[in-house]
């Protein structure tokens, strides 16, 4: 008998492709039919990480471990005359453990954890073991509506705010860490989003993301405006039981990019990790860069941002005790901080030789205790369908002792990945 996931599954994976059947039933080999049209892309991911962990046998009882991840995703897309879009994206998820590998790893492969503000996590597991685990999900199912000057959405979906690359201070919805490898897709959040043309520089986007409860969503607002090479957003609104506001700006100075974000919460309550003012509910976030292509070859693109969270923890040393904090943790895994400390420097600068290779190289530091990451990588694109993209993971600063982190990145393992991306 098949399994009851195993036939969940099978299920979902035939809901999403009668679309499919039914467009080549209706519209032929075009994928067309009058003002109707129906896309199906397809990629497939297969990576390998392996790890090194330091010398804690507390923290790392197996120094070496190797965690093989394949992801396989359909997003459907259907075209229903002028200014009508329905979409969907559905994935398998197949991981396996070559044994536990402690905190090696950690943000490099997507976490297996619930995503935020969904009201229906519509995710579920079709086999598991202690070494092995086989999930699905629906990640994307929304209704998309041109109307004049405004665009609806409504259902699950990506949203994402801000003018940071690797960082943002008013990112809301399911941000992820920049040392994350495998992040070409942000996970969508059940939301009702507006954006409306105010004038022809003006908009004023809406969006109201939903969780189990109005204390797990967010109703937000956002005002933007352009005037020349410039321009600036105004944010505010409730995350979860914080209120919030905030500035984001970018420019051209030159030839040179910047940016910059702020962004102020009040928390109901006292935060774990300590907050601003007397009673500590007051946090601020804040990001700063700027990018330049510097005229060496084909042009070497570096991106540089210092990146600021109050949700953090002040020292290396409190970061395990907050993470047995439930409401810090809670904050970490929502995306309230893309740090476990307060303060980052970042560059990450790219390179390409030609059209099937391009090199990359990520940089990430704390200022606090000198520990940080260097991760370079390269791709090699096959064609437009087959890619292949290998990445190093060199993690330095005070290696941790027992349970206690001498430095942020200090117990980070040193790591290799491989990716194989295919598309169609």
């Amino acid at each position: 008998m098949v399994p009851r996931h195993a036939r969940a599954a099978l299920v979902a994976w035939a809901f999403l492709m009668m679309p499919a059947l039914a467009g080549a039933q209706d519209q032929g080999a075009s994928g067309t039919a009058g003002d109707r049209s129906f896309t199906l892309r397809t990629s497939l991911k297969a990576s390998a990480l392996v790890s090194h962990a330091p010398d804690d046998p507390v923290l790392f009882p197996e120094r070496d471990s190797a965690t093989s991840f394949w992801r396989l995703r359909l997003e459907p897309a259907v075209h229903l005359g002028e200014g009508i879009t329905v979409a969907a994206a559905y994935e398998q998820r197949l991981r396996v453990f070559s044994g536990s590998p402690g905190l090696a790893g950690l943000g490099v492969l997507p976490a297996e954890t619930p995503a935020p503000y969904r009201v229906r996590q519509l995710d579920w597991q079709i086999a598991g073991s202690p070494r092995a685990s086989w999930r699905h999900e629906i990640d994307r199912a929304y209704l998309g509506l041109h109307l004049g000057g405004a665009n609806v959405t409504v259902g699950r979906q990506a949203v994402g705010w801000g003018r940071g690359v690797l960082f943002g201070a008013v990112d809301l919805f399911s941000p992820f860490s920049p040392l994350e490898a495998d992040r070409e897709w942000r996970r969508g959040v059940d939301a009702i989003r507006a954006d409306i043309k105010l004038a022809d520089r003006v908009s004023f986007d809406a969006v109201g993301a939903f969780g189990e409860s109005l204390d797990a969503s967010v109703f937000a607002g956002r005002l933007r405006g352009y005037a020349g090479k410039a321009d600036v957003e105004l944010v505010a609104g409730r995350r979860a039981r914080d209120l919030f506001s905030g500035v984001t700006s970018s420019a051209a100075v030159g030839d040179v990019e910047v940016h910059g974000e702020l962004a102020v919460f009040r928390a109901p309550d006292a935060l774990p990790a300590g907050g601003l003012g007397e009673d500590g509910r007051v946090v601020l976030k804040a990001v700063a860069g700027g990018s330049y292509r510097f005229p060496l070859g084909h042009g070497v693109l570096v991106y540089v941002e210092y990146h600021y969270s109050g949700f953090g923890a002040k020292h290396a040393a409190d970061v395990l005790p907050l993470l047995a904090d439930a409401a810090f943790r809670d904050r970490y895994l929502r995306g309230d901080t893309q740090i476990l400390g307060r303060h980052a420097l970042a560059a990450l600068a790219s390179y390409e030789f030609s059209p099937e290779l391009a090199v990359s190289g990520l940089w990430l530091q704390s200022p606090v205790d000198g520990s940080g990451v260097a991760a370079p990588s390269a791709t090699v694109t096959f064609s437009d369908r087959l890619s292949l993209v290998a990445t190093a993971y060199v993690p330095y600063g005070r290696p941790p002792h027992g349970l206690v982190l001498n430095s942020e990145y200090g117990a980070g393992a040193l790591s290799g990945f491989l990716q194989v991306r295919m598309y169609r």
